[in-house]
């Protein structure tokens, strides 16, 4: 084996070790890996950039801008509509349904971030029975074409960089629709096994926030009981950090003092309360508070692991966490201390310049109201929707391709108003556009150098006998544990010269190997951290680990059966 091809093998098991073990960006891990193979001459620089001009990573990043202007629209507010209903099966069945329609043509973290909104509150059942539906819903709508998920699109690019043949918008529809069918069935008899957390309040895990009692404080020599502190509503006084003591459990004969911070553990919408005792300020109060938002910390982020105090959060993002929320955890000490996890949710007292943070994209996954807290009227909602379908119409009719008719989109919508420039300059995604031309230029290199013939040759001796299927077979399960161990994208860039490689090795038809890169690279069902939209709902749902393993292990079974029976089948050799 060439000296060169160690080379790439060494590189390949870095990008793999840092994506799977290290917290920092994915984008960091490819753009380095990129930037090593130009600068030991294994790239040339015309074909490493050239790749970051992709027509189908181009039109991956106009779908993402345009649809700036479809979440701000009312469409996700006109179906939800339909949501209410006193029977499970009907709820999930529609439910699933909306999202899967919606994430067919839309970016559905935006899907799932407008409608878990509406489903938190819902007449008859707990959001624990239907927000980790509509996560999945989301992933097996994105499957029914080519633009529903950004990882078909880039597939896509790799399939353009490869010479082959594009996909079709459609190409991915008919076996969407049958691993949508099957998906819905588990869903409608998989969510009677989720918990149901709406009236047991032991299970409740309340948001956790602390407030300073001022020197000029009205509570100062006064007990908990004289304060009335013990007769505040959907809040609990949990703890008392008085210097170095602490005091836990608080009695209602406990007496205040100036200084102390008093821990609260209870109902987001019962904050308001604490403001109506003088003297007693929210921890790290915003001096001049804007709006609450809520923000769920990615997996990838940079704040993972570190206390608030250690990232100076104030100061880079020019707003401060007046509450935190993890999942089923009892939170304790001073929130300044407290060490951020993934999933953890954050409500954020914000200033002006909180949503041009560039950051954002990258450190949470989630941020309710900043996208959409300025809805579209009626009328506008109308004609956004109309130019959209409009344009995906011409595409798909072969008239005008995406590529050239997004950009007039985008034009339209800042002329009429939809979407601001700032709004493009804030939501456009540095990061994925990093990822995904660094990684069409790391497949080139893998098939160039040979080394994806040499881990295609090893994979066909390991399923030797068993053919084309059996090969096919193989590069879904390869996909499908990159997927749950990374992310989808990264997933997608490490197996796609892999299953190019065996096809062509084989002599068979590229074509179902593209399709199970896609498909195994959207099968992230059994992880919180595994799929974007999983780990924004984890929170949200007061779901636990096992709550995914409950319903993701059958999800992902029944998905891999539909996909690795009908894909050859519809998709032939």
């Amino acid at each position: 084996m060439p000296y060169q091809q160690y080379g790439v093998i060494a590189l390949l098991l870095v990008l793999v070790a840092g994506l799977i073990f290290s917290k920092r960006s994915p984008a960091l891990w490819f753009g380095g890996a990129l930037l090593l193979s130009y600068l030991v001459g294994w790239l040339p620089l015309e074909s490493a950039l050239q790749n970051f001009a992709n027509p189908s990573l181009v039109t991956l990043l106009l779908l993402l801008l345009v649809s700036i202007g479809i979440e701000k629209s009312q469409l996700v507010s006109w179906l939800s509509r339909g949501f209410q209903g006193k029977h499970l099966g009907s709820v999930i069945t529609r439910l699933s349904l909306s999202s899967a329609l919606m994430s067919a043509f839309i970016n559905n973290t935006a899907v799932v971030s407008t409608l878990m909104s509406s489903l938190r509150h819902h007449n008859h059942f707990a959001a624990s029975k239907l927000l980790l539906p509509l996560s999945y819903s989301a992933i097996l709508g994105g499957m029914l074409t080519l633009i529903g998920t950004s990882t078909n699109l880039i597939v896509n690019g790799f399939v353009e960089q490869s010479g082959e043949p594009l996909l079709g918008f459609f190409d991915f529809t008919l076996l969407g629709l049958l691993v949508l069918s099957a998906g819905i069935v588990v869903l409608v008899i998989g969510a009677r096994w989720l918990p149901d957390k709406r009236d047991d309040d032991n299970k409740v895990t309340p948001y956790y926030l602390t407030a300073h009692v001022r020197d000029d404080s009205q509570l100062i020599g006064k007990t908990v009981e004289q304060n009335q502190l013990r007769e505040l509503q959907a809040l609990f006084l949990a703890e008392i950090q008085r210097g170095a003591e602490h005091i836990c459990p608080v009695t209602p004969e406990t007496v205040i003092a100036a200084g102390d911070e008093l821990r609260f553990v209870g109902d987001l919408e019962a904050v308001s309360r604490l403001q109506q005792f003088p003297g007693l300020e929210l921890l790290q109060q915003h001096q001049q508070q804007g709006e609450l938002l809520e923000a769920v910390i990615s997996y990838s982020s940079r704040l993972v692991g570190k206390s608030l105090k250690q990232l100076r959060f104030r100061h880079e993002y020019d707003a401060v966490v007046i509450a935190v929320r993890r999942g089923h955890e009892r939170l304790q000490g001073g929130l300044g201390d407290l060490v951020l996890h993934a999933g953890d949710v954050l409500i954020l007292s914000v200033g002006k310049h909180f949503p041009g943070q560039h950051q954002l994209s990258q450190e949470f996954v989630y941020v309710n109201g900043l996208a959409i807290s300025t809805p579209l009227s009626k009328n506008r909602s109308h004609w956004v929707l109309l130019g959209f379908v409009a344009a995906l119409t011409l595409s798909v009719f072969d008239i005008v391709p995406l590529i050239k008719s997004l950009p007039v989109l985008l034009l339209a919508y800042v002329a009429g108003g939809a979407v601001s420039v700032n709004e493009i300059k804030n939501r456009f995604p540095l990061e994925l556009w990093l990822i995904v031309g660094s990684a069409i230029g790391l497949a080139q290199l893998m098939i160039q150098t040979g080394v994806a013939g040499q881990i295609a040759a090893a994979l066909l001796v390991l399923v030797d006998g068993s053919g084309a299927y059996g090969a096919l077979i193989a590069v879904f399960v390869a996909t499908w544990l990159f997927t749950e161990l990374v992310t989808n994208n990264a997933a997608a860039a490490l197996t796609f010269p892999i299953a190019y490689t065996i096809a062509q090795n084989l002599g068979v038809d590229p074509v179902p190997f593209f399709m199970a890169v896609a498909f195994g690279a959207s099968a992230s069902f059994i992880s919180p951290f595994g799929y974007q939209t999983n780990l924004m709902v984890y929170s949200a749902g007061n779901y636990q680990l096992r709550d995914y393993v409950r319903l993701g292990v059958p999800m992902a079974l029944v998905y891999s059966l539909v996909v690795l029976v009908f894909l050859p089948l519809i998709y032939p050799f």
